[in-house]
């Protein structure tokens, strides 16, 4: 695992070199991800992560100097397999039919992702509160409006590629967006919503060029 490169917020403090350091953080990163699961974000203490963790108090601030080091850190590694479910998504798109097609199934798996992993719905409801986070979100954004951006300037050259670029992230960020408003409300609403976004997401990628 190598350090986050943040700079609007640390992550973790430095990056372990050594497996044995390395199998310490990653127990870490469990320990937390389980007591964010039980009891959420705010009622986690750095006491319990240690405990849980089988690591001593100062080992964990060794690597993480609080507790929002920790969170931004999953979220880093949320956002990171994202991207790679992105890319893989879009690597074969070759017209416009595929590219729609990708994009819709990237969608469903992007909201069932959502639905299963309660701390990672957990951690994108402090996004507002927390300005490290707010810039970890936007970053996100980006890199994936960037992959989305790569495809659909492969299926359509004609159009500007800045106007491609622009679309594509608010297409990504309104993508978050819907999906923490979806978790948010009952079951039946959330896939209303989210069915709502895809039309509207892929209604934009047919109609663009």
């Amino acid at each position: 695992m190598e350090a986050i490169d943040d700079n609007s917020g640390q992550a973790l403090r430095r990056a372990p070199s050594q497996k044995r350091s390395q199998e310490r953080v990653e127990r870490m990163l469990q320990a937390a991800s389980a007591l964010i699961s039980e009891g959420g974000s705010d009622a986690m203490r750095m006491g319990e992560v240690a405990e849980r963790a089988g690591v001593s108090i100062g080992s964990l601030y060794q690597y993480f100097p609080d507790k929002g080091a920790i969170i931004r850190t999953l979220a880093e590694r949320y956002n990171a397999e994202g991207r790679a479910c992105i890319s893989d998504g879009l690597a074969g798109v070759l017209d416009r039919k595929g590219l729609i097609e990708a994009f819709g199934e990237l969608i469903d798996v992007y909201y069932g992702i959502f639905l299963a992993e309660p701390v990672m719905r957990d951690i994108w409801s402090g996004t507002q509160a927390d300005k490290a986070l707010r810039d970890i979100d936007i970053r996100d954004s980006r890199a994936n409006g960037a992959l989305l951006a790569e495809a659909w300037r492969r299926v359509a050259p004609a159009v500007d590629a800045t106007e491609i670029e622009r679309k594509a992230f608010l297409i990504m960020s309104l993508g978050e967006a819907t999906m923490r408003l979806a978790i948010s409300v009952d079951r039946a609403e959330g896939d209303a919503l989210v069915a709502d976004y895809k039309a509207m997401a892929l209604r934009e990628i047919a109609a663009t060029g």
